[in-house]
């Protein structure tokens, strides 16, 4: 008998008996594993590897798990007879397993419409689940769905950030205490498995924004075209604000394409003076002329650039952030003087234009987080003739338009990374003006040493250093994170050591040769 999978749109519908299979073993994977157990379905996990936690804990929840290659398609799998398949993030459109599902005409799920279907699993004192708040976008993501979190909870409302934030969205669905807003970060990766979803199971989303678009992930997408399409989903289905970048042409075109619910707002947010249900900077002062009575002669005031500074807030982009995150608040009814004191107390995580030290009259900053073109313009917007590191995975994506553009500015650049052929070419045709300095690969352990020892060679009082490389991390660290961790604690022993003095009494580290390579 074919499951009307239609009828699975609740905890609380039969979910007894349905085979499963789940791609993948992260915390994603595990989540919906986990879920699907609980809900009585037969769950096979298929996944190339597995922490011994999560191998340890499968059979305990009742699901079986095969661990091994998948790049074709594993007998046990076409033995289980899935009558569903739900991947990770990870699993890209190309995937030999994905595509012989779709061949097969199983349906195809991701984990966020699971978590769609069963989020009344725990209902609010009125009796019904939390609202969804989405946000996408190239960069940004992660920054402004603390931001709306956190002016919600300041604003009196029981929120959760969740999704690709790193808590997975059915932790925060099966939570015992029941949400009154889930905050969803959304990766291009999930709102492609979501543009498969039928429409009975596609989110209704209470609020939405895509913050910016640039090219990323395209190895993932195949095209700049299907990474576009997958970001304008998160727009799809929303009832009362879709908030847009002014800045940036293709999020208002997703927002004049949408599907929305009748009724839904567009509200625009731009570091300019804002219009009639925009959001934006006057004289310094944040401001929204969307959510008021009067918007078309007065305003109100959210913050000053001024006092974000205070925090480490006033970077361009961060005040983009900002002011998307207040349209996602002001929407659901938090005041203007609960989003002040959200900010007051709010900070950025580490690797986020984050300074790790002044010393030597040398800034150092850790942007480890820019790990697209995009990102790395903003950082290197907010710091104009800084020494840049630059380089790494480009993940399919041509960095010419960004070093002909904010990268010329840059003082001089240190090329890191597998791929440095690549930056090499294009600073060499469009910015060749600028100083740069190719670092050949050692160790890990030694790459951060020798950008420091270079960069401090180099600089001069009142510089900036900004690792912000445009590229992923994978070609020589484990992460973003471990990347700026080595970043920031080579410029400390770089300090301990004394460095920073003699560097300013010789003026020179002499620790590149002739010819600028390293």
């Amino acid at each position: 008998m074919t499951r009307d999978l239609d009828a699975l749109i609740s905890w609380h519908a039969d979910w007894q008996g349905l085979r499963v299979a789940v791609l993948g073993l992260s915390v994603t994977g595990f989540s919906v594993a986990d879920t699907l157990a609980e809900l009585g379905a037969e769950v096979l996990v298929l996944s190339e590897s597995a922490s011994e936690e999560y191998e340890r804990l499968l059979p305990v929840i009742g699901a079986d798990l095969r661990i091994g290659a998948l790049d074709a398609v594993p007998e046990e799998l076409e033995a289980f007879a899935p009558e569903v398949v739900i991947a990770s993030p990870g699993f890209s459109p190309s995937h030999p397993v994905i595509a012989w599902a779709r061949a097969q005409g199983i349906p195809l799920w991701g984990d966020v419409e699971l978590a769609w279907r069963v989020r009344d699993k725990v209902l609010r004192p009125d009796g019904t689940p939390a609202e969804w708040v989405l946000i996408t976008g190239t960069n940004g993501k992660t920054t402004t769905t603390q931001l709306a979190a956190t002016m919600l909870v300041a604003g009196g409302l029981r929120a959760a950030p969740c999704g690709n934030i790193g808590v997975p969205v059915l932790d925060a669905v099966r939570d015992p205490a029941p949400f009154d807003v889930l905050v969803v970060e959304l990766s291009s990766h999930q709102l492609w498995y979501l543009g498969l979803t039928d429409p009975a199971a596609q989110p209704v989303p209470y609020a939405t924004t895509c913050l910016n678009l640039a090219d990323d992930h395209l190895v993932w997408h195949g095209s700049a075209e299907a990474y576009r399409a997958a970001k304008a989903l998160v727009y799809r289905n929303t009832r009362v604000a879709c908030v847009y970048n002014k800045a940036d042409l293709a999020t208002r075109r997703m927002v004049e394409e949408a599907d929305v619910v009748e009724g839904a707002r567009a509200i625009g947010f731009g570091l300019g003076i804002p219009g009639p249900s925009d959001f934006g900077v006057v004289e310094g002062i944040l401001a929204d002329r969307a959510f008021l009575d009067d918007r078309r002669n007065s305003a109100l005031e959210l913050a000053t650039v001024e006092g974000l500074a205070a925090h480490g807030l006033n970077a361009p982009h961060i005040v983009q952030n900002i002011l998307a995150a207040a349209a996602l608040a002001r929407s659901l009814g938090v005041e203007p003087e609960a989003i002040s004191a959200a900010l007051d107390g709010f900070r950025l995580d580490p690797h986020r234009i984050e300074v790790v030290a002044r010393a030597g009259g040398i800034t150092w900053v850790d942007d480890s987080k820019a790990t697209n073109p995009h990102a790395a313009q903003s950082s290197l917007q907010a710091f104009p003739g800084a020494i840049w590191v630059v380089g790494g995975d480009l993940k399919g994506v041509d960095l010419s338009e960004l070093v002909a553009g904010a990268g010329s500015t840059a003082r001089a650049a240190l090329v890191i990374g597998a791929e440095r052929g690549e930056v090499l070419e294009a600073f060499a045709r469009h910015a060749p003006a600028v100083r740069v300095i190719e670092v050949v690969p050692g160790d890990t352990e030694e790459v951060m040493t020798r950008v420091v020892e270079l960069a401090a060679g180099i600089a001069q009082d009142g510089d900036t250093v900004l690792l912000a490389p445009a590229a992923a991390s994978f070609d020589q660290f484990r992460s973003y994170a471990d990347r700026g961790h080595r970043f920031a604690e080579a410029v400390r022993q770089w300090i301990g050591q004394g460095s920073a003095e003699r560097i300013e009494e010789s003026g020179d580290a002499g620790g590149s040769t002739p010819d600028g390579q390293a």
